[in-house]
């Protein structure tokens, strides 16, 4: 059962709701805030951060097999956030056996099979149920870009051009990545738990990523983004990348958080 309509939880939201979208903007600069300051002071390594963030993402899809498992039913997903996920987590795990092998590595092959997982489960066992007509994205309106923006700013490696390019084109490729899910919540109106559950938990692991490019800005006087890259311009995107996907998935956390406190099994997305 939801909460009663009168109880401080939808007070609060409803308060929220009628403030100017200027009023938002500031109510969620000063929450993030919040939360970078908390996490400045619990977390000392930095590199947990990362590790974190991998870490929640690959629950994320465990979520989403427990959902494709259980109800048969694959439903409000998007396969096209799927491949591109399957394709930027392919480019990491290259980079990684390239560059250096460490437990990004294990995290990132183990979303990867994942991820394939449920793309297998989409395209053949559940494929009735998949609502292409609602995942209307197309790709190349993502990929193409993402892949020239890769060439033209990368960074500048001990390794291999074409680790630099692969890397830059990963990063560039997830933070667009949930587009198509996203599209695909706003033409059907509700999105069930399971589905809610998985891009909540991107949004958080986009936001920890985040968090720590932050942290590395701050910490070195903003010298952290001019250390490395084509014409410096390599980490003032990768941290704009980070930005721009954490941006993507807050109006959708909002909603999420706000659907939760009520007690709400479904979330309704606004148009």
């Amino acid at each position: 059962m939801g909460r009663k309509r009168t109880s401080p939880v939808n007070v609060l939201f409803g308060w929220v709701r009628r403030q100017s979208v200027k009023v938002k903007t500031f109510l969620g600069v000063t929450i993030a805030l919040c939360c970078l300051v908390a996490l400045k002071f619990l977390v000392k390594d930095r590199n947990y951060f990362f590790i974190f963030s991998e870490a929640i993402h690959a629950a994320g899809i465990l979520v989403l097999i427990y959902k494709l498992a259980t109800q048969k039913t694959c439903s409000g997903l998007s396969l096209k956030s799927q491949e591109i996920t399957a394709l930027f987590l392919a480019a990491r795990l290259v980079c990684s056996l390239l560059m250096e092998l460490d437990v990004h590595t294990v995290l990132d092959l183990a979303t990867l099979i994942s991820t394939g997982w449920v793309i297998y489960m989409m395209r053949f066992k559940l494929k009735s149920t998949y609502i292409k007509e609602l995942d209307n994205m197309p790709l190349y309106y993502l990929v193409v870009p993402c892949a020239v923006l890769a060439f033209l700013i990368n960074p500048y490696t001990r390794h291999a051009y074409v680790s630099q390019i692969l890397w830059a084109f990963c990063v560039y490729l997830e933070s667009v990545s949930v587009l198509p899910q996203l599209r695909l919540m706003q033409n059907a109106k509700m999105i069930e738990p399971f589905t809610a559950h998985y891009v909540f938990a991107l949004g958080v692991a986009r936001f920890l990523a985040c968090a720590h490019w932050i942290f590395q800005v701050y910490e070195t006087g903003g010298t952290y983004l001019f250390l490395l890259g084509s014409g410096y311009f390599w980490f003032p995107m990768a941290l704009l990348a980070e930005v721009v996907q954490t941006f993507i998935l807050a109006d959708f956390c909002y909603y999420y958080v706000k659907s939760f406190m009520q007690g709400q099994l479904l979330m309704r997305m606004p148009v």
